[in-house]
């Protein structure tokens, strides 16, 4: 298409002890496929996990899949779209995008009977793979969030409303995860949720979100009693908060008071990877019968559960990962007509010659009200 002599610069990592970027000068993308676009990137979050992923992950996790170095790391990109292949329609030169980073072979079982998500090559591009056959799929679109231009392909993109920002797109990977989560949990008008970590990066969106949905009494449960009255500023009718600092030993009890001694009609756990599994095994005791979990945050540590009490109680546990395209595309349309309000939002802005620096930002995980972005003009 007559880029040939074109470069770009990236922010890519090449040695992962030291988890560090360099900023280089690369050649411009080529498409690889009709169907794929070129994005002229203008925002990309950075994940609080990215500096656990880029120097742990490979050895700790060996079962995930990694781009070879160099890479060019970025889970969350927005943008606007430069170049579109010769079949793709729907799009065009100059829409404002975000990348949906995960990436699908299109031909395995998973993938032919319309569930994606479950692909054995799944991978988030700029980020990591869940197996060995997500290898392939970083060679076909090796390019992250911190480059100035990502391939993507052209179903593999939300088009963003003009009430949208770049660095709200930016977010969209916790925006989404979140919200597909609530569905599953089927948080709706008249329902209560329990959202386990709502402080944090993705509970606050779970926060966000389930008000949105129309949910009657979010639940919100964290340690920072200070940022917990902040959350609970946003909605002081709807939203109730409690603190975990000193124990979760009281939880299930607190719930059932909020709930007439029902319970919760679902829990939301969005709590990081690394802390105890205690609070998650309470928030059991919160549901009511036929109640369902929702793990969304990776809680890495095992938790034990009576099965025969699930059964009699008619408890489900289900496991979220990621979202997909439409429902991003629902945020989107959420965030337009007004019902989802995400202005409480905090943008720490750097370059991308500032990469490392903010990477050192999102590790300090301050609360979920900060949204850490690389900006690009």
């Amino acid at each position: 298409m007559g880029n040939e002599g074109r470069y770009m610069r990236a922010a890519r990592l090449h040695d992962n002890t030291s988890g560090k970027f360099s900023i280089d000068t690369i050649p411009y993308p080529t498409l690889n496929r009709p169907t794929d676009v070129v994005v002229k990137l203008k925002a990309s979050g950075i994940v609080p996990n990215l500096g656990n992923v880029i120097t742990n992950y490979r050895s700790e996790k060996p079962y995930l899949a990694h781009a070879a170095l160099p890479a060019i790391y970025g889970l969350d990109a927005a943008g606007v779209v430069a170049e579109v292949g010769p079949a793709v329609t729907g799009l065009k030169v100059g829409d404002r995008v975000y990348i949906n980073p995960g990436r699908s072979c299109g031909s395995c079982h998973a993938c032919r009977v319309g569930e994606p998500i479950n692909c054995e090559a799944y991978a988030f591009q700029g980020y990591f793979g869940f197996g060995p056959k997500s290898q392939f799929l970083y060679e076909e679109y090796p390019y992250g969030g911190l480059s100035e231009y990502a391939t993507a392909p052209a179903d593999g993109l939300v088009k963003l409303g003009d009430k949208v920002s770049f660095e709200i797109g930016a977010r969209m990977g916790y925006l989404g995860t979140a919200y597909s989560g609530l569905r599953k949990a089927q948080v709706a008008a008249g329902k209560s949720v329990m959202i386990i970590g709502g402080t944090g990066t993705l509970g606050l969106c779970a926060t966000l979100i389930a008000r949105a949905m129309g949910a009657t009494k979010i639940l919100v449960v964290a340690r920072n009693e200070q940022t917990l009255a902040q959350v609970k500023a946003i909605d002081p009718a709807r939203i109730l908060t409690y603190s975990v600092a000193n124990g979760s030993s009281g939880l299930a009890a607190w719930a059932k008071e909020q709930t007439d001694g029902v319970g919760v009609d679902s829990v939301v756990d969005a709590i990081a990877p690394g802390p105890n599994m205690q609070v998650t095994k309470d928030a059991f005791g919160a549901l009511r019968r036929g109640g369902k979990l929702v793990e969304i945050g990776a809680q890495i540590n095992e938790v034990p559960v009576n099965m025969h009490e699930m059964m009699c109680s008619a408890l489900s546990v289900i496991g979220s990962l990621w979202f997909t395209v439409g429902e991003g595309q629902d945020l989107v349309a959420m965030i337009e007509a007004g019902t989802l309000d995400v202005s409480s939002f905090k943008n720490h802005t750097y370059t991308l010659d500032q990469a490392n620096e903010a990477l050192e930002d999102a590790a300090k995980r301050v609360t979920g009200f900060v949204n850490v972005v690389v900006i690009q003009d």
